[in-house]
């Protein structure tokens, strides 16, 4: 069968390791997984300031440990950790809050929690407010499920008004979880005695009251020692004509037993939970510890496997944003679909061709000799002006995919879970990427402006044979037929509708040239911007990488340090609780 000490003991170690690794329960968890303190019963003693809080403790363990003085001396909770060893010499107890210490004169394995004494009013130097902080922070503890309140009341005082009682009553309306303590029994008033509270008339409770007796502060000025302070107390309650038929059931040490055989009771109760909670938060660790990612090695050749790794992962998303895979790589789209045409649009060819304009450019073409035929030096200048129009939207559309590239860059990176690790690669990546799509965008950048350039450079001659010819001054198909020449006037080369028909030309050649234009810059813009980034983004990365001595790759592996905190923290955690559910595997909880 197992023992009561083994029971409480594995409990005691896990609160111990709990502690160690912040997991305090509640709100004060300062981990992000389930809280497996929660889940640990414990002992919390609640009572009001002066009331015998501290020497009931030091009654149960056996030795005088606590800071003692008037108003408020326990200012936070306490969490004394009392575990039994035998290790084949004499026994002795440890506290948590008192390293390497030794105690060997101690009762059972406990882990109890003193927290500050409840008070009514702030007095003189304490904040206003200290009379509900205190409550709060008590409260805090005795209101888990998982929490044995020892209340703490004083016999000289009415038990109608024990801050204790009535702050248990709230948390613990059934009392199933409140053991009542009785202190100062041989303080009150002679012909007077507290029976009516240690018979459960005056208030019951589930558990039996429990009377104690501590030492005077004469006896703790003069030192005196638990061992002799115990006894007299069992010799008070056995020569007492009031609580001589009860003294079996009164004291510290039965106080002690009864809840430890309480406190085993109820941890049989809780394991499957604890159990549940331990395998629980081991899946729970284990998935966080796959996020995190394992230690890096030391090794130069694993850390540049590594670093190859993550920029393959971080090149794979950036892929699946261009592919549509992820959302982002549509908008390269919208800026052939959308912007492009707009621009195009916009492009002022009414005021480039007006007849005002038309009749300055073709007149001005010809100097001081006026064209014979056809204004083909204005023509050229008309179209060549007209051209030069479409380097503002070409060059627009290779920033614009210029610019969308960057943001597919700058969220790949964020949406690498495996990069998350490293801040100093992440901006390495990031730096090497802008430069790449840097030297992508000047080549886009030449590549269609050389596509403007060729359709200046070389006009499309049959579009201008297909045109009508204009009915030059002097071919007028009357005059050649015997018609009277007088009839049919000469063509006015320098009228309006000439120009008219001019500008009505040029723009038919414009429009011809913006619908090419719409097409190839497009392409040469996937071609030498989009394509290249899917290609060969990280390529001179690699190059430098690969050149890079063990001290330069591990910089760029150097993580950030509230991330290796964590990792360590979850390792530490993950190694606790993987313990834990061994002990509690290896121990027989039913015969």
């Amino acid at each position: 069968m197992t023992t009561m000490e083994s029971l409480i003991g594995l409990v005691n170690r896990i609160q111990m390791a709990c502690t160690a690794l912040g997991d305090y329960g509640g709100a004060n968890n300062s981990f992000s997984f389930s809280s497996l303190w929660d889940e640990l019963p414990s002992v919390a003693v609640v009572g009001g300031q002066s009331s015998g809080k501290s020497s009931v403790l030091e009654s149960i363990v056996g030795r005088d440990f606590l800071p003692r003085g008037s108003g408020i001396v326990t200012r936070r909770p306490l969490v004394l950790q009392l575990h039994k060893t035998d290790e084949g010499q004499q026994e002795y107890a440890e506290f948590g809050h008192l390293p390497r210490r030794r105690f060997t004169d101690f009762l059972v394995n406990l882990t109890l929690i003193d927290l500050p004494g409840l008070t009514k009013v702030a007095v003189e130097e304490q904040p206003e407010n200290v009379v509900k902080d205190i409550e709060d922070m008590v409260r805090s503890f005795v209101e888990k499920p998982n929490c044995i309140i020892l209340a703490i009341s004083p016999a000289n005082q009415d038990i109608a008004t024990s801050d204790a009682i009535k702050l248990s009553r709230e948390v613990d309306p059934t009392g199933e979880r409140t053991f009542g303590v009785l202190t100062k029994l041989d303080l009150m008033d002679k012909g007077t005695n507290a029976l009516d509270v240690l018979e459960g008339r005056a208030y019951r409770l589930q558990h039996p009251w429990v009377g104690i007796v501590n030492r005077s502060q004469a006896d703790i000025n003069k030192n005196v020692d638990m061992i002799y302070a115990r006894s007299k107390e069992r010799e008070y309650f056995a020569s007492s004509p009031d609580y001589g038929h009860l003294a079996s059931k009164m004291g510290s040490e039965y106080l002690a037993k009864l809840l430890s055989k309480h406190l085993e009771s109820v941890i049989r109760a809780k394991i499957p939970g604890i159990t549940s909670v331990i395998n629980k938060s081991i899946d729970e660790l284990e998935s966080e510890m796959d996020h995190l990612g394992r230690p890096i090695s030391v090794d130069a050749g694993a850390q540049l496997y590594t670093i190859l790794e993550l920029c393959r992962a971080f090149d794979k998303i950036f892929k699946e944003h261009l592919d549509g895979g992820r959302p982002g790589g549509d908008r390269i789209y919208g800026v052939f679909d959308n912007q492009l045409p707009a621009a195009l649009r916009k492009l002022p060819f009414d005021r480039h061709l007006s007849i005002q304009n038309v009749r300055k450019i073709v007149s001005e073409a010809d100097g001081y000799q006026p064209h014979l035929i056809a204004p083909e030096q204005g023509y050229r200048r008309l179209i060549e002006g007209a051209l030069n129009y479409f380097i503002g939207p070409a060059e627009a559309s290779v920033d614009a995919v210029h610019f969308v590239l960057k943001e597919l860059v700058r969220k790949s990176i964020g949406e690498c879970q495996e990069l998350k690790r490293f801040p100093s690669l992440q901006s390495a990546i990031a730096a090497a990427s802008y430069q790449a799509l840097e030297k992508f965008r000047e080549e886009g950048r030449k590549t269609v402006l050389r596509l403007v350039d060729m359709e200046a450079s070389y006009l499309t001659v049959d579009f201008f044979r297909k045109l009508p010819q204009e009915v030059e001054k002097g071919e007028n198909p009357a005059a050649t037929k015997g018609g009277n020449p007088a009839a049919t006037p000469a063509v006015d080369r320098y009228a309006e509708g000439h120009f008219r028909r001019i500008g009505s030309n040029v723009s038919s050649y414009v429009n011809m040239v913006t619908d090419t234009l719409r097409n190839t810059i497009p392409k040469a813009v996937v071609y030498c911007q989009v394509k290249e980034a899917k290609q060969s983004l990280l390529n001179h990365f690699y190059t430098q990488i690969g050149k890079r001595e063990g001290k330069d790759l591990a910089a760029l592996l150097d993580e950030d340090p509230a991330l290796m905190g964590k990792r360590e923290q979850c390792a530490k955690r993950l190694e606790l609780y993987k313990k834990a559910i061994d002990e509690i595997d290896s121990v027989s909880w039913v015969r």
